[in-house]
């Protein structure tokens, strides 16, 4: 019970992290949010979380073909994972998350063509698989002592992590679309990057104990 519950609350931290970031995705479901009202947006999100989620798939299958090689060099591993997450985040700092993304069309469209629009806008962008692997670094997501049901508990985690990301998200907008703007954006990347930032640090502390030979 101890394990599932570990790797769930991990499993929830990656979906979190993997789709919350403001890059053109995010941008386009806060902009169908404030066009075209809640449901549109959280459908335009759901898709893309259905891509990140497939990309996190994709992940773990390949990661899984190296399992021994990523037990015995577990703390380097982890060390790389949060070099990648710090990246990211100083990515984070310096980008402008509204320079790549356009207008979209405000006719109203289904349920499955919403899904359809952010799963495509997410799955074009392979990059986040690097943000995916220092994730899974990071949170010690594959480890060798978890069992298949580990496992579809974690990938559960993470859709719930990043469903549950797009529902605040299309609610906040809706609350308070009065109020929000591109400084709001800015804001929301900013703080984010500072938690990935703290992970990391966290992250770069820990393996570096153990590989020092003295484990927090």
């Amino acid at each position: 019970m101890e394990n599932l519950l570990s790797i769930f609350w991990r499993g929830l931290a990656v979906g979190l992290f993997v789709s919350a970031p403001m890059g053109p995705v995010g941008i386009l479901c806060i902009q169908r949010t404030l066009d075209k009202g809640r449901r549109t947006g959280l459908f335009t999100g759901i898709g893309a979380a259905a891509s990140d989620v497939i990309y996190c798939l994709l992940t773990g299958f390949g990661l899984a073909f190296i399992e021994d090689f990523l037990e015995s060099n577990h703390d380097v591993i982890q060390l790389v994972g949060s070099a990648v997450l710090i990246a990211f985040a100083v990515y984070l700092f310096r980008k402008n998350p509204t320079a790549t993304i356009r207008k979209p069309d405000t006719e109203s469209g289904s349920p499955a063509k919403d899904m359809l629009g952010g799963f495509l806008f997410t799955f074009s962008n392979p990059l986040i698989l690097f943000l995916i692997i220092g994730l899974f670094a990071r949170f010690n997501f594959l480890a060798p002592n978890h069992k298949f049901y580990h496992y579809i508990v974690g990938y559960l985690a993470i859709v719930a992590g990043a469903i549950g990301w797009w529902y605040l998200v299309t609610y906040l907008v809706n609350k308070l679309r009065s109020h929000f703007n591109v400084r709001s954006m800015w804001l929301i990347n900013r703080g984010i990057g500072i938690i990935i930032l703290i992970f990391a640090i966290v992250g770069i502390v820990t393996a570096t104990a153990g590989l020092l030979g003295h484990p927090l």
